[in-house]
């Protein structure tokens, strides 16, 4: 019974270790530039395992309103809060790849990746045109 016990708690532990280190959750956004936090995204699964997210909550309460001047197509003008800014990512290995993010703050699209990092606690999230050694990196931290 005891030896049962222990499986158990094992099997837990391994469990929520393995569940924080993933993409999915809600990440709080630093600027590369300033250090400064700017936003809450959410990422969600869909039911066929992409990963995808939107602006929960913008954290400089003078832009909580702003619109997506320089966005494309159906996202012009559109509020940046409640925004989807990240798409199509599929696990590969401890990568998530395949997906792009918006910029909102220019409108661009880039070609990016998610990796976990710390068990989970942060995000690298590396934006690039063509090869991802041509672009830039910031570090989410986790906000639940």
């Amino acid at each position: 019974m005891r030896a049962l016990l222990v499986l158990i708690s094992l099997f837990t532990l391994h469990s929520s270790l393995a569940a924080s280190d993933t993409p999915i959750g809600l990440w709080r956004t630093i600027d590369d530039k300033t250090g400064e936090p700017k936003s809450l995204v959410r990422i969600t699964q869909t039911e066929d395992g992409i990963l995808t997210g939107h602006i929960e909550e913008i954290l400089n309460p003078a832009k909580k309103d702003n619109l997506c001047e320089d966005c494309k197509g159906e996202r012009h003008n559109q509020p940046i809060l409640g925004m989807t800014i990240l798409w199509g990512f599929e696990e590969n290995g401890s990568k998530w790849t395949g997906g792009e993010i918006l910029d909102p703050n220019n409108g661009k699209i880039y070609s990016a990746y998610l990796k976990p990092k710390g068990r989970g606690e942060s995000l690298e999230v590396r934006g690039y045109i063509g090869i991802s050694l041509i672009g830039r990196s910031q570090t989410w931290q986790r906000a639940e």
